[in-house]
């Protein structure tokens, strides 16, 4: 709000061709709280103005009045601001106290759908390390754009179809025992899967034998179908328990072989529109020349991946009229993502500039992509029993008294696998390592949920009660962790606006410093300004467990 005051106030008196937006986007937040709360360089002004920035930055301030600004300095061409302390604060802890679950919300999406297409797991693998990334990704973002007042539909689009199933049923049918697969059927279906590609280096003929299943899968073999359905049961029971331990869940879940019927339909409308053309046999769409034909169907008349996500993206737009639909998958899908994107656009689809590819880096082992098919893959079943299990260790160390220990221990251990992946730019790859992930200090996700923990422990302490709330304040002590929770709505607006998770990450990482140097320097209980200080302790608690809740984490009360 104070953003806006300021830019709206220096706007109006530079006059029309200065507009607001232009100032507002000036303005700098000081990282040293002796230069004030805001600052406005003057020197984009100079040439127009033709003054030096310090002369002009002079005229502005002795002109700039809002009851908001405690007082306005200049310095070296900048106009240095600072807020009305008693002011800010107290209409921040208002605010954050009306409606404690509300704060940070906003409304710029009501009423407009918002479909992800995220998580997207292989059936027939064990669900890796490398799915991690657009599962927590897609489950940050459909929470804040909820926040901001979107209708969020999540969507699991399975791959449980294409060639490298047909793969898998030769793999099968030439190795497989019934009775290994039974006892544990993606650990034997994964060893048949590498397998297969292992043989292949040898014998090349099998990928030819692995394109004739596929064929007729597509041609509802009861033999294919089958194996492909028992495959895929056994497949979605494990996702399952794993999207229970992440506190993930789905609005719908549907995979590629959903579309087996509706992909002719798809197909003879880019053929009525006269985009088909043929290319040494197969079907392809030519797009512009920063990009190749996409391949619509093969020459030996099997559809393709490409086939599959236009039919897709038809039905979801039919089911869910979007404002946006997001696509959360890694930077290496790019170009097919464009190509599905011009495609549509070529076919008359409006709405196909409202889709946007969310893309995101690799998580490496050893600087390597992990790959099933080589057998070198990081189940996250394994990492997150790793990090409950080491979180409970430190737990039982620190506070053996703990009631419900290993509840505690599950909701910081995959916090901390949750909060490592999102508190980095999403757009960069990641070297796996759970050392890394495991650290329970520094810039983690168990550092906010003790912070957390230890805020609930004064309150309890205090015996404060909401209602007992007394939202005086304006102390120096406490400015820096006031200004913090000040700035979480337009920290979720800009998440939400530039897809970003990372943007909430790191400012819950800001607020949870400012609350501990808060803690440091000032006698909470037992001051004349207890009710006062503990009042600010729970709005800083309310604050920091909807930002956990966001990233899709928890907020321990005890730890």
């Amino acid at each position: 709000m104070e953003k806006q005051i300021t830019a709206l106030q220096i706007s109006h008196i530079l006059g029309e061709d200065y507009p607001r937006g232009w100032v507002e986007s000036l303005i700098e937040i000081p990282k040293k709280e002796k230069f004030g709360d805001a600052a406005f360089p003057c020197f984009a002004l100079a040439k127009s103005m033709r003054k030096s920035p310090a002369v002009i930055a002079g005229e502005i301030a002795a002109r700039l009045k809002h009851p908001v600004f405690d007082s306005v300095e200049v310095q070296s061409g900048y106009i240095n601001i600072f807020f009305d302390r008693a002011f800010i604060t107290e209409h921040t802890l208002n605010q954050v106290l009306e409606d404690p679950g509300a704060y940070g919300s906003h409304t710029f999406g009501e009423g407009k759908n918002a479909v992800f297409d995220m998580s997207s797991p292989n059936i027939a693998k064990p669900f890796s390390m490398g799915h991690l990334r657009s599962t927590v990704i897609g489950n940050a973002l459909a929470n804040l754009v909820e926040k901001c007042g979107y209708q969020a539909v999540k969507v699991n689009y399975i791959g449980d179809y294409g060639t490298q199933f047909g793969k898998l049923l030769a793999a099968y049918t030439r190795w497989g025992d019934p009775k290994v697969v039974e006892e544990d059927p993606i650990k034997e279906l994964t060893k048949l899967y590498v397998t297969f590609h292992e043989e292949a280096e040898e014998e090349p003929a099998l990928i030819e034998e692995g394109r004739e299943w596929f064929k007729k899968l597509e041609a509802q073999d009861p033999e294919a179908l089958l194996l492909w359905n028992w495959f895929r049961e056994a497949s979605l029971q494990e996702f399952d328990t794993l999207y229970e331990m992440l506190g993930v869940d789905f609005d719908l879940t549907r995979g590629e072989a959903y579309y087996t019927d509706k992909m002719e339909p798809v197909i003879q409308q880019l053929e009525d529109k006269g985009l088909l053309e043929k290319s040494e046999g197969a079907d392809v769409v030519q797009l512009d020349e920063s990009m190749p034909p996409c391949l619509i169907r093969k020459s030996n008349g099997t559809t393709t991946y490409a086939t599959r996500d236009l039919a897709a993206a038809i039905d979801r737009y039919q089911s869910y009229p979007f404002e946006k639909s997001l696509y959360v998958v890694g930077n290496e899908q790019t170009l097919h993502f464009n190509q599905i994107k011009q495609v549509l656009k070529k076919a008359g689809f409006e709405w196909a500039d409202r889709m946007e590819h969310v893309s995101f880096g690799m998580i490496l082992q050893d600087g390597q992509k992990m790959s099933t098919r080589k057998g070198k893959t990081v189940l996250l079943e394994e990492v997150l029993e790793e990090a409950v299990d080491q979180a409970l260790m430190n737990i039982k160390e620190k506070n053996p008294d703990l009631m419900n220990p290993e509840e505690t221990a599950r909701q910081v251990g995959v916090g901390a696998v949750i909060f490592h992946d999102l508190k980095q730019d999403r757009r960069h790859d990641i070297e796996f390592s759970l050392e890394d992930m495991l650290t329970f200090e520094g810039n983690t996700g168990p550092y906010l949920q003790y912070t957390h923990a230890r805020a609930c422990s004064l309150l309890r302490k205090g015996g404060f009660s909401p209602e007992d709330s007394k939202t005086a304040g304006g102390d120096p002590e406490s400015w820096s962790l006031v200004k913090m929770m000040r700035a979480f709505p337009e920290v979720t607006a800009s998440a939400c606006s530039t897809n970003d998770p990372s943007k909430a990450a790191r400012y819950l990482l800001d607020l949870g410093r400012s609350f501990n140097q808060y803690y440091a320097k000032s006698k909470i209980i037992g001051s004349p300004t207890q009710q006062e200080n503990l009042t600010l302790v729970y709005a800083f608690t309310v604050v920091m467990k909807e930002g956990l809740r966001l990233l899709g984490m928890a907020a321990p009360e005890h730890m």
